[in-house]
């Protein structure tokens, strides 16, 4: 949320919030601690054109560590700039195991000079192993990924990334192409797999879908209903739905465009925790674009942040 946001939430608190309702810590739960996920659809190629000297890579990993960021996830990620993302943040300490910091799945073979592009993700913490799902399949030469994996140290906890398609054009045989809807139905049967088999997982990314659009109903909260954001009938909680500014939806995370709620942009890039890991305060923020990228935009989407305190089944 914005700055002044954050501060006239934190005096006055979520009940000023109105229709966005608390969370209860569910009972037997332990609580695991209080993460920070950062999330950046980076446009490697199509703005970045590959390169890993032009401002991208230095500022990622300068706002990773500034932001005290403990998973990272990275969209359209060229593999030049997944490396060189990878070994300034091995130089500067950020992960404790330099070696099993990383994992990169890649989605297309035809961008980036040659080279892999796809969706990274980076943890603090030494991680398990990587669980990569493959999404259905839509018109175009990218094979799109959910990308996961636990943590040694806590084989419960989960970290996922991905990068939904936007694909929802009519087909050459007239056919309706509804990728994106399926893309998102297979990413949340796999984190309801997940939450049955005991897991808490802690998904970020770009879903090309705002919270508004009935095709992530299943999604959100079936209590979170607000003027922006109704009909909810699902089981997480998007860390930015309690933004005061636009209450259920959040903070855009693009810019140059009017189409969302509340006077602003749209939002596509989310993060969602099922509410039942909840184990108390969440928060998201999307930061402004920056132009310090060979003296151009270094990205067509918002870097997002965002905090929340999570539990474990007991």
């Amino acid at each position: 949320m914005r700055r002044f946001a954050g501060i006239l939430a934190a005096l006055i608190g979520l009940v000023a919030v109105g229709a966005v309702p608390p969370v209860a810590t569910a009972a037997g739960t332990t609580v695991v601690g209080t993460y920070t996920v950062w999330s950046w659809n980076v446009a490697g190629w199509e703005i970045n054109r590959a390169l890993t000297d032009n401002g991208m890579v230095a500022g990622a990993v300068a706002s990773i560590r500034t932001r005290g960021a403990d998973f990272v996830v990275l969209n359209e990620l060229c593999w030049q700039q997944y490396k060189a993302i990878q070994s300034r943040l091995a130089d500067a300490g950020w992960p404790q195991d330099t070696t099993n910091f990383s994992r990169f799945e890649r989605q297309r073979t035809d961008k980036c000079n040659n080279q892999p592009f796809g969706v990274a993700i980076f943890s603090r913490f030494p991680l398990g192993p990587v669980e990569a799902v493959t999404l259905p399949q839509d018109q175009s030469k990218e094979q799109r990924k959910l990308l996961c994996a636990p943590l040694i140290a806590q084989p419960h906890l989960r970290f996922c990334g991905t990068h939904v398609t936007p694909s929802q054009l009519p087909t050459a045989d007239g056919r309706h192409d509804n990728a994106n809807l399926a893309q998102l139905q297979t990413i949340l049967s796999r984190l309801e797999q997940q939450n049955s088999n005991g897991d808490t997982t802690l998904i970020a990314g770009d879903f090309n879908a705002q919270p508004n659009f009935g095709r992530l109903d299943d999604w959100y909260d079936s209590e979170l209903d607000t003027v922006n954001n109704r009909q909810n009938r699902g089981q997480y909680r998007e860390l930015d739905d309690t933004e005061a500014t636009c209450p259920g939806y959040g903070e855009a995370t693009t810019e140059n465009n009017n189409d969302g709620p509340c006077d602003q942009p749209t939002k596509i890039d989310l993060m969602f925790v099922r509410k039942n890991h909840l184990a108390g305060p969440y928060s998201a923020d999307a930061l402004a674009i920056s132009h310090n990228c060979a003296g151009a935009a270094c990205s067509d989407h918002r870097i997002i942040t965002g905090t929340a305190e999570l539990s474990i089944q007991n």
